[in-house]
């Protein structure tokens, strides 16, 4: 079977994280679209398991926790009835984890918004840390019991309680509820009140929201298909945490985490998924 150039899938893989669709990359570089899906699965596979492996033994002091919603296939009071309650179809939302400190994503997960996937993440980003942290999420109460949990020997915890509400004075249809206040609750330990907040996560999550077309507010840019949409986010925190320039630190999360010392490449990224594809190969053999 013909495989494109590594220069021509580096250049697909760069259009993917700068948000353009499958059909404007089809348009652009002349690939099929079936080629493109093809390399969004193997590089969403291959960047996920990189990141597992690589992202371990963080001495990260500073967590962050958020979730974002987005949806699949079709916005949930628009779901077919014989699809309701099948989770990848409608309500999707991503729990994102980032280290305030390195700006580093160590952890990231797609589940609905409930305590298993509040288990899931909290545990997880506790499995790479090595030391004592603070962590701060926002005030959903399935994190209370996934943070006791997954820090059974002591963490230091607060919630960062907002309160919204709408502007009567200048209600439009699209406008964003307007954060009234925003309380602070230290829930174990003994966190440094000076750091309870989530606004580099937040904004993080923002970032990846304006960066990615599926999550694209008000278009049709949604994605289709569930698996599809995890391995854009892959392919997303890959570039995120090992290619991009942190605009503030100047160098990517990454290297700033001591995760590398190097500066990564989208080429870098192909020889990675190629490397992913000879061992699925020989797997297979």
């Amino acid at each position: 079977m013909n495989k494109s150039s590594p220069e021509r899938r580096a250049q697909i893989l760069g259009m993917m994280v700068e948000g353009v669709s499958i059909r404007a990359i089809s348009r652009m570089t002349n690939a099929s679209k079936n080629t493109i899906v093809k390399l969004l699965a193997d590089a969403g596979n291959a960047c996920s398991e990189y990141q597992d492996r690589a992202l371990r033994n963080l001495s990260c002091k500073r967590i962050q926790a958020d979730e974002i919603w987005s949806f699949v296939y079709a916005k949930a009071m628009d779901v077919p009835e014989k699809l309701r309650g099948q989770f990848g179809v409608g309500d999707v939302w991503t729990w994102t984890t980032l280290c305030a400190d390195t700006k580093l994503v160590p952890s990231w997960y797609v589940g609905p918004r409930d305590a298993e996937s509040a288990h899931h993440i909290i545990q997880d980003v506790a499995s790479r840390l090595t030391s004592r942290v603070q962590l701060t999420t926002d005030g959903f109460h399935c994190y209370l019991n996934a943070v006791d949990a997954a820090f059974p020997h002591g963490i230091d915890y607060a919630m960062l309680v907002k309160m919204y509400g709408t502007d009567p004075q200048n209600e439009t249809r699209y406008s964003p509820s307007i954060c009234w206040s925003a309380e602070s609750k230290i829930i174990r330990g003994n966190p440094d009140r000076e750091h309870i907040n989530t606004s580099y996560v937040e904004r993080q999550n923002l970032s990846m929201r304006m960066g990615t077309r599926r999550f694209t507010r008000l278009t049709n840019a949604f994605s289709k298909k569930l698996e599809n949409h995890i391995h854009a986010l892959s392919i997303y925190f890959m570039h995120y945490n090992f290619v991009r320039i942190h605009q503030t630190l100047r160098v990517t999360p990454a290297m700033q985490a001591g995760v590398t010392d190097r500066l990564s490449s989208l080429e870098d990224m192909v020889r990675i998924v190629d490397e992913w594809e000879a061992k699925q190969k020989e797997k297979s053999n």
